[in-house]
């Protein structure tokens, strides 16, 4: 079994995980990259032993742990210089439970951003290319305009809708201390402030990263989807204003969705804008 510490990023899309993944592997001792498969290897894991399938009955509680712990030792062999591991996928989540029995000190990092920005930024990238149809849509009524586009996207079993609903389980559940919210606002605005808070949740020691050069595509993957561009981390941290392309009422009908602005009844640690103005302060 492997000695590596694990961590993982999980949240909403077009929220900063790729981008926070991309500063992290500035850091030598740390691997980390953008949605891995490993989860949804996890998930036809479950389907092989779960209740109801062929082999169900005869895998012990104790061996469905090991192959699902093998299947993450298997997957990061080739990191075993590393000390630590980021795995990222937005349904991890939805699966805190299992995070937390197979690695008790593992740290999950949230993305978020306000889902108005969110159905922007995705808005945007369709449209960048008018002569693709993007395998985010099942069909021509999904993706007929951009009503359907984003009532789709906000469906509980598509994009935005599952890592929202996701997002929220983590949030008020019973695993929520170790759970940190990164908003994508501050992260791009005050990467300097926001990383030591985040090595601060996560107990490693401080790293000097640089803000001025990044470098991260992933145009093989981005293709795949049909929406080119997806992954590609600008060199320079930084927050670029904008005016939305969505009517005003499609906007204001996902701006009020940041639950996690109100944290009276969750223990999920989020960094605010006055905890990232004084770095060192807890989340």
């Amino acid at each position: 079994m492997s000695t590596q510490t694990f961590h993982f990023i999980s949240g909403l899309p077009r929220s900063g995980s790729t981008l926070l993944a991309a500063l992290l592997r500035q850091n030598p001792r740390f691997h980390a990259g953008m949605s891995s498969p490993v989860g949804a290897l996890y998930g036809g894991m479950l389907n092989q032993f779960g209740a109801g399938s062929e082999f169900g009955a005869v895998i012990t509680a104790a061996e469905r742990k090991r192959l699902v712990r093998g299947l993450f030792d298997s997957y990061y062999a080739d990191q075993a210089g590393k000390d630590v591991v980021f795995d990222t996928n937005r349904m991890w989540c939805a699966h805190m439970p299992m995070l937390m029995d197979q690695f008790p000190d593992a740290k999950v990092i949230a993305c978020v951003r306000n889902v108005a920005w969110i159905m922007d930024s995705l808005e945007r990238r369709f449209r960048a290319d008018p002569y693709e149809i993007t395998r985010l849509f099942n069909d021509g009524a999904e993706r007929n305009t951009v009503f359907s586009r984003v009532d789709t996207l906000a469906q509980r079993n598509r994009l935005v809708g599952f890592a929202w609903s996701a997002l929220k389980e983590a949030f008020y559940g019973e695993h929520a201390s170790s759970l940190l919210l990164v908003d994508y606002d501050l992260l791009a605005k005050a990467p300097h402030k926001v990383l030591p808070l985040v090595y601060q949740f996560l107990g490693e020691p401080a790293f000097a990263h640089d803000f001025e050069h990044l470098d991260f595509d992933a145009p093989e993957f981005d293709a795949t989807l049909g929406m080119r561009g997806l992954h590609k981390v600008r060199s320079k941290v930084g927050f670029v204003p904008r005016e939305t392309i969505l009517p005003p009422d499609l906007f204001q009908q996902n701006a009020n969705l940041s639950f996690w602005k109100d944290g009276s009844n969750s223990r999920a640690n989020v960094i605010t804008e006055q905890a990232a103005a004084t770095p060192g302060e807890s989340a």
